[in-house]
């Protein structure tokens, strides 16, 4: 079963075009990760991000998370990255 994971955050509007750049080589590390299936960012406010990410697997997800920042672009990403509003996942159903 798919799991989306959902994070709401918050990057300074100072930092959101340096974010946006990070967002590539952060990707091209999470999509060596198993059970990566894609990921969709959007923003919703000037400093507030909705970042979806979809695992193969719940298992998937915690390995995922287990990880961490272990890439340079994961680290970067996350380092602009001013803080957390929500973080869910869930079963993707349709």
């Amino acid at each position: 079963m798919t799991t989306l994971e959902i994070v709401r955050l918050r990057v300074l509007p100072e930092n959101a075009e340096a974010f946006a750049a990070a967002r590539g080589p952060m990707l091209a590390e999470l999509s060596a990760r198993p059970g990566f299936v894609r990921a969709d960012l959007a923003r919703v406010a000037d400093d507030e991000w909705l970042d979806l990410v979809a695992w193969r697997s719940p298992e998937d997800f915690a390995e995922s998370r287990r990880r961490g920042a272990d890439g340079p672009g994961v680290a970067a990403f996350f380092g602009l990255i001013d803080g957390l509003v929500a973080d869910e996942s869930g079963e993707l159903v349709a």
